[in-house]
């Protein structure tokens, strides 16, 4: 299963070929409010893992109104992005209505930056998973951030977005950081590499930069943020 993650040169086709299971972020699969849509497409990457990015409010309100229908989705490991733009003052109602989500949802990954209350967030329980953000942000990077939530915040796991690492510390001794310091709470990786702040395809440069860190993650779900070519 491993076998790209060895002393040979890696490249973004043997790395991600090796890792099962790969899934598919629906934020580069942007067909914005046709959920249907967008999770075929998912599938089409990996009908085993997937997430379902809703980045907007106004894009959580459709979602959420679609995954209560139920669709016969077949993804053994299905999260949900939570919103982080054009949010409301009614964070007391988000709150509550991500922890309603249906349980077929196994994980809901937020940004740390856009937490106003972070101890509301418990009423998610332990499918709220935390996200490393990238080095524009405010708060959330680095393994002190993310201590000050978990404090607060028990129950909750990882999300271990590699690109975002790469704008904080480009040696990726982060990475390590993070995965000694909170690898029990570790529930996916995001995978991408990132150019002018946009997620793009994997480099070459970024597939070897990553190797060291990807070995360490093996057991959980690798979820592209574009496309793997």
């Amino acid at each position: 299963m491993v076998t790209a993650l060895d002393d040979r040169p890696a490249t973004p086709a043997t790395v991600l070929g090796a890792h099962h299971p790969v899934g598919a972020s629906t934020g580069f699969l942007r067909d914005a409010g046709d959920w249907p849509a967008q999770a075929r497409a998912a599938i089409a990457v990996s009908p085993f893992a997937a997430e379902l990015a809703a980045l907007t409010l106004s894009e959580f309100d459709s979602l959420e109104t679609w995954l209560h229908t139920l669709p016969p989705l077949p993804f053994r490991y299905l999260s949900v992005h939570a919103p982080t733009k054009e949010l409301d003052e009614d964070e007391a109602g988000l709150v509550e209505r991500l922890a309603n989500l249906p349980v077929f949802v196994r994980s809901i990954v937020v940004h740390p930056d856009v937490l106003a209350d972070p101890a509301a967030y418990a009423r998610v329980g332990s499918r709220l998973v935390l996200e490393n953000m990238d080095a524009r942000k405010a708060f959330g990077q680095t393994t002190d951030d993310l201590a000050q939530l978990f404090a607060v915040l028990p129950e909750a796991g990882l999300c271990l977005d590699v690109a975002h690492v790469t704008t904080v510390d480009p040696t990726m001794d982060l990475a390590h950081e993070l995965l000694d310091r909170f690898g029990p709470r570790l529930r996916q990786l995001h995978v991408s590499s990132l150019v002018d702040g946009a997620h793009v395809p994997l480099t070459l440069e970024d597939a070897e930069r990553f190797r060291s860190v990807l070995r360490r993650c093996v057991d959980v779900p690798w979820v592209l943020e574009a496309p793997a070519a």
